[in-house]
């Protein structure tokens, strides 16, 4: 179930996401959050701007929570993002055992969009976050959210359709 808060971590993201376009990266972002509901660590897509294709917000998260947090509080840590994980990212946040997870737009949709404007496929597979982490909790897409992460990828890559 989505929440008030879950809906302002989200809209952060795509706060996000629109920055990583502005900055010629692709439209993700994510957003760290405490058990208390503290905000601990954000970050935004920099695969273009660094060429590295890992560095993605999500597992950035995930390394940052390994270093930061101890093992009972990454569990009961959400982390928010404007697309759902993909494999790399959900095996990450998985082995650094972090908690809960709410994305704005799925991995299914970003694929449908994403052939809707002629851009080619990535080189990894979709795999819903549930396939890759054991007993993962998970809420999402958001429809409205997901309508704003529609049009940023739409605006990254100059579709008008």
């Amino acid at each position: 179930m989505i929440t008030d808060t879950d809906l302002k971590h989200l809209g952060r993201c795509v706060e996000l996401a629109a920055q990583a376009v502005d900055a010629g990266d692709e439209p993700f972002g994510s957003v760290l959050v405490a058990d208390d509901g503290s905000v601990l660590a954000e970050d935004r897509n920099r695969i273009h701007s660094t060429g590295d294709g890992t560095r993605h917000p999500e597992f950035t998260l995930a390394r940052w929570s390994a270093e930061n947090m101890t093992p009972a509080d990454r569990a009961k840590a959400t982390v928010y993002t404007s697309g759902e994980h993909c494999p790399m990212c959900a095996a990450a946040h998985g082995w650094v055992g972090l908690g809960r997870i709410v994305y704005a737009s799925s991995s299914d949709q970003l694929g449908d969009w994403l052939q809707e404007m002629g851009i080619d496929v990535s080189p990894v597979r979709r795999i819903a976050i549930e396939e890759v982490i054991r007993d993962a909790k998970v809420d999402g897409p958001v429809p409205d959210l997901a309508e704003k992460v529609r049009e940023l990828h739409r605006r990254r890559h100059g579709a008008n359709s």
